[in-house]
């Protein structure tokens, strides 16, 4: 039934011209205000510590993620429970939560089990006894995002997997290849598709959460913001530039996700037969 709108008009996306409209007036409303200046600069420092901090905690909660689903979907009983387990845990502590228990309990039980299980080899001078700071506040921060991002990632990559069609599984099994083999040519293409969008979702999720880490000190975005806005009073001025270069993260990180998704669908499209 015809909707009386055409597809350009439907499709054409309005919202990125108003919202880059405002970017670039707000561009030149720093570049010629030397206050707004004086701030970026400061604060634009953290910026390489967020993403840092993103990119290596999304890539290891990644990693533990389709651990955690290849071990939920498993033949075994134990390792479904075990995942199981390790999912619905996870999930209901709050980041934050998990960030404090993660920096200020997990890492000195890390520190007093590394020693009495080293013990032997440092008493033989073969090992320095490990410390509670020489364990950053930076990578506790990581180890947290890895841990509480990994099991949102695993529901993702749970529900990948069981996407793909089981008759494509069977018919490779029956070509003799073996679960590897499976999992790395018919699986995981095929799954990348699904998961790609709520994968990409969790990703610029990851990048606003990282912000979480400045309560542990870590000279991120928003740490040097609040640095800079206790000491100057500029409350206004310096949180509407960190807002600013999280929106400009984002919503950049948002667009290059759709094209990607984009593309792998004409991908698949041509892929299939006519």
């Amino acid at each position: 039934m015809a909707t009386g709108r055409t597809s350009s008009d439907k499709d054409f996306p309005y919202w990125l011209v108003a919202a880059g409209t405002i970017a670039v007036i707000i561009a030149v409303v720093i570049v010629t205000n030397d206050l707004y200046l004086e701030v970026l600069n400061i604060v634009s420092k953290g910026v390489w510590i967020t993403i840092f901090v993103t990119l290596v905690g999304f890539t290891l909660a990644s990693a533990l993620g389709l651990l955690i689903a290849v071990m939920g979907l498993s033949q075994s009983l134990v390792l479904r429970q075990i995942a199981r387990f390790y999912v619905e845990i996870i999930r209901g502590v709050p980041i934050l939560v998990l960030l404090f228990y993660i920096a200020f309990v997990g890492a000195p039980g890390f520190v007093h089990a590394w020693n009495f299980l080293t013990s032997p080899l440092q008493e033989a001078g073969l090992l320095s006894e490990l410390r509670v700071r020489d364990i950053s506040l930076m990578w506790r921060a990581i180890i947290s995002l890895t841990i509480g991002y990994s099991a949102f990632i695993a529901e993702v990559f749970r529900a990948g997997i069981l996407a793909v069609d089981e008759g494509q599984i069977e018919a490779a099994q029956a070509l003799g290849l073996s679960r590897w083999q499976r999992f790395r040519l018919i699986i995981m293409p095929q799954a990348l598709r699904t998961i790609l969008p709520p994968l990409g979702n969790d990703f610029v999720a990851m990048v606003k959460d990282s912000s979480l880490v400045s309560v542990l000190g870590v000279a991120d975005l928003t740490q040097m913001g609040k640095v800079y806005a206790s000491g100057s009073f500029r409350f206004f001025e310096t949180y509407s530039i960190v807002a600013y270069l999280y929106l400009l993260l984002t919503v950049g990180l948002s667009l290059a996700l759709r094209a990607l998704e984009r593309r792998l669908r004409q991908a698949g499209n041509v892929d299939e037969p006519a």
